[in-house]
């Protein structure tokens, strides 16, 4: 519903499998770097195998064709020698592959261990990236304000969390008068570290 807000074709998925986000243009040259680490258990050793995340939900943008982005005017010629390099022209790509706009994880609870697992996602992400970094957000349904910050709190390795049920938590908090995690949960909020779920749509939409 939100696709006047920003053209292009968009891709959506939330049933990943291999290669993940080696099908991204940012991220391909992984599935060749996890080749050669297959054929190499000494460097496999070495180098480690968490390069091919499979996120919960992936978000991509397709290249564009010349026709495209010359509808309106001209703005390639056809035998001009400029932005060749750039993935969102298509002419430039052997293969066409989506660009990476988000990558979702999804939790329906927190526990330390998750909240380690999606910040080594978020890690990955933006370390093995050849472009720009896209989204890395987390939703979830945790209750407990104190475990959500476990993963809210702290350094930019995601963008932000958010909650599927926020306004209802806050108000449930309310009335238990819960002092400690009322406060824990205001200074998320408050700090931009974590949002409802139905401001997710826009945020994706920048």
């Amino acid at each position: 519903m939100l696709a006047h807000l920003r053209p292009g074709e968009w891709i959506f998925s939330a049933s990943q499998a291999n290669p993940g986000i080696a099908a991204f243009d940012q991220y391909e040259h992984l599935a060749a770097l996890a080749d050669v680490l297959a054929k190499n258990p000494a460097l496999r050793s070495g180098l480690g195998g968490d390069y091919l995340i499979t996120p919960d939900i992936m978000i991509g943008r397709m290249p564009i064709a010349d026709s495209a982005i010359n509808s309106q005017q001209v703005i390639i010629g056809e035998n001009e020698n400029v932005s060749k390099l750039t993935p969102l022209r298509a002419t430039n790509m052997p293969s066409v592959k989506p660009i990476l706009h988000a990558s979702i994880s999804c939790k329906w609870t927190m526990r330390s261990d998750r909240a380690q697992n999606t910040r080594t996602e978020a890690l990955n992400l933006i370390r093995n990236r050849k472009g720009h970094t896209p989204h890395i957000i987390a939703v979830t349904a945790e209750p407990m304000p104190t475990r959500l910050a476990s993963l809210a709190m702290g350094t930019g390795d995601i963008d932000c969390v958010y909650h599927m049920a926020l306004i209802e938590l806050t108000e449930s908090l309310k009335e238990t008068k819960n002092e400690d995690q009322i406060e824990v949960l205001s200074v998320l909020v408050e700090g931009r570290r974590l949002r409802d779920i139905s401001d997710l749509p826009f945020d994706l939409a920048v």
